[in-house]
């Protein structure tokens, strides 16, 4: 029978949360183009910058709709706040365990929720209703998955993330609903 692990060895195999991270890492990071991609939706999605631009060049595009596209970006960014709000209150650090690679620079040392899961949530849910297309299928496993590859956030901190965007969506789609006109 072997011997249990002890001591500095046990501290060093990585368990539950970090354990999902090291094996989505050990899987995926070292695929061609895959930190590459990863990196660029963090930088794409870094204080919801993406989707606010992305809704003020379909506001531009499309005048006959421009109150949606707006809506739409407004909705990011209001995601992105309510992220960055909890974070404050809950306090959790990032991933740091020695197994967990960190692969991109962020903005402070606090995971939970992820903001980018919260404000990629609430734009494609918000452009989806604006577009037509099914963006939240696309766009929401990805920029999750890429938290994850990256070594910045814990699963739940993702999860989280994506059903506080779902919320924040659904709120700002209601509250632009009532004011009325599909802009």
């Amino acid at each position: 029978m072997a011997e249990p692990v002890r001591g500095e060895d046990a501290a060093a195999i990585p368990r539950g949360e970090e354990a999902a991270l090291v094996a989505v890492q050990s899987a995926l990071a070292d695929r061609p183009g895959v930190l590459a991609g990863a990196r660029a939706l963090s930088h794409f999605g870094e204080h919801s910058i993406g989707w606010v631009a992305v809704s003020a060049l379909g506001a531009l595009l499309q005048p006959r709709r421009r109150k949606a596209w707006l809506v739409a970006g407004a909705g990011a960014f209001i995601a992105h706040a309510t992220a960055v709000a909890i974070k404050r209150v809950v306090k959790r650090e990032r991933p740091h365990h020695p197994a967990v690679v960190v692969n991109v620079g962020t903005p402070s040392r606090l995971s939970f929720p992820s903001a980018h899961a919260t404000s990629t949530t609430a734009a494609s849910i918000l452009l989806a209703r604006t577009t037509g297309l099914p963006l939240p299928v696309v766009l929401v496993p990805p920029m999750a998955l890429s938290r994850l590859v990256l070594g910045v956030h814990y699963p739940s901190d993702v999860l989280t993330g994506v059903a506080v965007g779902a919320v924040v969506a659904k709120t700002v789609g209601a509250v632009a609903d009532r004011v009325g006109g599909d802009g």
